[in-house]
């Protein structure tokens, strides 16, 4: 749990020391729900696509990154027919 948190966060050995527990399990939560929601930037349904070819256990990545913007209201979800479409 300490490795991300110094590595991503630059936050000092010292600094996690004086910082109380659950401060540092909301970070950490927080840091993982970050990657989670920039995990797929600048990928388009297509890329995945092409990626899922090779590696199926993309497309279960992608639907959690997507679920998570809609939780966010960073993206919308289809709500018809031709929005479906690649």
């Amino acid at each position: 749990m300490f490795i991300p948190l110094m590595k991503d966060l630059n936050i000092s050995w010292a600094e996690i020391k004086a910082t109380p527990r659950y401060e540092l399990q909301g970070l950490a939560t927080a840091l993982s729900e970050f990657n989670i929601l920039h995990s797929y930037d600048g990928y388009s349904a297509k890329d995945i696509d092409e990626l899922a070819k090779d590696k199926p256990e993309m497309r279960d990545k992608y639907n959690t990154y997507l679920d998570k913007r809609r939780q966010y209201g960073l993206e919308k979800a289809a709500t018809s027919f031709d929005a479906l479409k690649l």
